[in-house]
């Protein structure tokens, strides 16, 4: 069995889409390929048909592979709550909520779940593609670390190194990280990838051989900026700090940029019509009064965030929108904030309390301890526009409101006011579907189904990668021994 890791000289270095490519790469050569990551850190999940949870970025390279997403895809997911602590997620399953020192505490039994799921995996594939976490440079966090070098090594895998061009110093990103890792760490780094690339990459030739002299890692070739990966959903909220006005359509879409903050690839879809100019709402910045609808997303901590909402004043600026006749929508966490109140009797997300909600829907939430984990289908009641999608999260939502959206089992989902301008649910992918969008967006709508879209910027994305990177030699690294 043949492995290969990718590593990163730190985050959002593009990591999980050049996984994504290389997985199609090799599914289209019909080869078996799996991905994997050992650890991952990120309020945006997905749920696998087992009914498990794992990162949306292993969600994606489950695709690119054409393979059903499984929780040993992805066999430690953090999902940070707060600033200390962070819900943890072994095999698809909660584990509880805890701080750091609880965290270093389990690292040796962590990294057994981890290496049981690669090898579960290994049997299965005739490659895995292996993302890390962060970059293995964090050498504060080496002991008994299973996200980078503490998994290659244990289980026997080359690496190739990632660096992303675009931000600058590159050269030093790359030689600084075997300048302070450890040489048995350093040994095992087999080559180099540049990532980010824009404009004459003979620019880039002195520089590329430099690093190769330096560190006497070979290069295995400079990425350009692919027009394909802008389809593909991101990993990191970091992406979203410099994401303000997306899209230049006349139709105003803003989304609140929540604090915890989850599933933010929800919106993908909308950016992609050309009707539509999404605007990511940041801290400390009024919603603007040229909305015609504003979303509240999910949250990994819903009362933290409504508080974190009431204190950026975005609650008077949706009264104010709602009175000019405007649209809100909320999606789970948002949803659960649209309410008249929201109850945590048993402190899940922290101290045991009953807050206030927005009141712009008839509803009640009880958090409690047991999570909803599962994938849905069904239509809306309005119009009957199908969708599929996906539910997770804790409490639930009842009271007096029309449902939204009627469930394929006949269950009813969500609440819509009278006049139809304020909703929520609990469904993640909604506006994946062309027919939902339209139920939004009327005429403004493309019709184009986003999963499909999605496919084929796999599929351009493997094409782009082939002219560039040494694919065979990974292959070939993939197969070497240790």
């Amino acid at each position: 069995m043949a492995a290969i890791m990718l590593q990163g000289t730190g985050s959002d270095v593009g990591k999980s889409v050049l996984v994504a490519g290389l997985c199609r790469i090799l599914a289209n050569r019909g080869m078996k390929v799996l991905p994997f990551k050992p650890q991952n850190m990120s309020n945006n999940a997905a749920v696998t048909p087992g009914g498990g949870e794992i990162g949306r970025a292993q969600a994606l390279q489950a695709l690119a592979c054409r393979a059903p997403m499984h929780v040993d895809m992805n066999p430690v997911l953090l999902k940070p709550q707060s600033d200390r602590t962070a819900q943890v997620v072994v095999h698809g399953k909660v584990r509880g909520t805890h701080d750091a020192t609880y965290y270093r505490s389990r690292k040796g039994e962590l990294l057994n779940a981890v290496l049981d799921s690669y090898g579960r995996l290994s049997a299965q594939a005739d490659i895995v593609i292996i993302e890390g976490a962060g970059s293995p440079a964090e050498i504060n966090l080496r002991a008994g670390d299973i996200a980078n070098m503490g998994f290659a090594r244990a289980a026997g895998v080359p690496v190739v190194l990632v660096g992303d061009i675009d931000r600058g110093g590159v050269i030093a990103s790359i030689v600084g990280t075997q300048a302070v890792i450890e040489p048995e760490d350093s040994a095992i780094i087999r080559g180099f990838l540049i990532n980010k690339f824009r404009g004459d990459v003979a620019l880039f030739d002195d520089g590329y051989r430099a690093i190769q002299t330096r560190t006497g890692w070979e290069g295995l070739g400079v990425i350009p900026w692919i027009s394909a990966a802008r389809l593909l959903p991101a990993e990191d909220a970091v992406t979203l700090q410099t994401a303000r006005a997306l899209g230049n359509g006349t139709i105003e879409i803003a989304v609140l940029m929540l604090s915890h903050i989850a599933n933010f690839d929800d919106f993908d879809p909308l950016v992609q019509e050309p009707g539509v100019r999404l605007t990511m709402v940041p801290p400390s910045t009024p919603v603007p009064a040229t909305a015609s609808l504003i979303i509240i997303p999910g949250t990994k901590a819903t009362i933290a965030d409504l508080a974190f909402l009431r204190g950026q004043g975005w609650d008077i600026d949706i009264a104010a929108h709602v009175r000019r006749g405007g649209r809100v929508f909320g999606i789970c966490g948002g949803y659960q904030m649209l309410g008249r109140s929201i109850s945590d009797p048993d402190g899940v997300e922290g101290m045991a309390e009953t807050v206030t909600g927005l009141g712009l829907l008839p509803v009640d939430t009880v958090l409690g301890a047991e999570k909803t984990l599962r994938n849905v289908r069904g239509i809306s009641v309005a119009d009957g526009a199908p969708f599929t999608g996906y539910e997770i999260h804790v409490g639930r939502t009842s009271g007096d409101a029309a449902p939204l959206l009627q469930m394929a089992d006949g269950c009813f989902e969500g609440a819509v006011s009278a006049d139809g301008r304020i909703a929520g649910c609990y469904i993640h992918g909604l506006f994946a579907h062309a027919e939902q969008r339209r139920h939004w967006l009327g005429s403004a709508s493309n019709g184009i189904n986003h999963d499909v879209a999605v496919d084929a910027a796999l599929d351009e994305l493997a094409v782009e990668l082939e002219k560039v990177v040494a694919v065979d030699r990974m292959i070939a690294i993939a197969n070497e021994a240790l």
